[in-house]
């Protein structure tokens, strides 16, 4: 069948997060409720606090079977949420992503990506063009930093290096400068990006 707002696959906060790469449904039953609304716009509000970039698509027409397909190749930390434009912008309000209101047209599905920007876009993009879904369901736009990205934008963005890609390049940089190793095993994560910086620099 389609996915449609009928359809419930996840409707519980995640608890861990190995459990946020899942697809969230829409509203039936509870969810219609006032209560439930309001749990509902939480959920989406939780998942906004976590996120470094949004971007939406077409959710109509998508069956159950392309829904587990495309959850399964998303990485670990990204959620994918088909969201009521109504929901979706009492979420955003007063957030970082406020902007994405003028992309609430229509049924749509969010991707709330928690860090890896790059292998998120590439997984999307890779699903639609196995199911032959580029016409109908490419991306719609996007918001990061309080910008608002048009498809164009989101697709350069989702050309940037994945997590693997980038730890990858870590290594080689490692390898080719080992006099730097130390500098980045003791860097603690707020302080990874300019110790991978030195690490790529030469000795003076």
């Amino acid at each position: 069948g389609a996915l449609g707002y009928g359809a419930v696959f996840m409707t519980t906060p995640a608890t861990s997060r190995s459990e946020r790469t899942k697809i969230f449904g829409g509203s039936s039953g509870y969810a219609t409720t006032l209560e439930g609304k309001k749990e509902r716009v939480e959920q989406i509000q939780n998942l906004l606090e976590t996120s470094q970039m949004v971007f939406t698509v077409p959710s109509g027409s998508i069956t159950v079977s392309q829904t587990e397909t495309l959850r399964r190749s998303l990485p670990e930390g990204t959620t994918a949420a088909v969201v009521k434009n109504t929901l979706m912008q009492r979420a955003i309000s007063g957030t970082d992503f406020e902007s994405a209101s003028e992309m609430l047209k229509g049924p749509n599905m969010w991707f709330f990506i928690e860090d890896d920007i790059g292998a998120s876009i590439k997984a999307y993009n890779g699903f639609i063009k196995d199911n032959g879904l580029e016409e109908s369901h490419s991306i719609i736009g996007g918001v990061m930093d309080s910008a608002v990205y048009d498809a164009k934008g989101v697709i350069q963005i989702g050309k940037l290096p994945s997590k693997l890609e980038l730890y990858a390049q870590i290594a080689g940089s490692i390898k080719a400068v080992p006099t730097t190793l130390a500098r980045v095993i003791k860097a603690p994560n707020a302080k990874l990006a300019r110790a991978i910086k030195l690490a790529t620099m030469p000795e003076e």
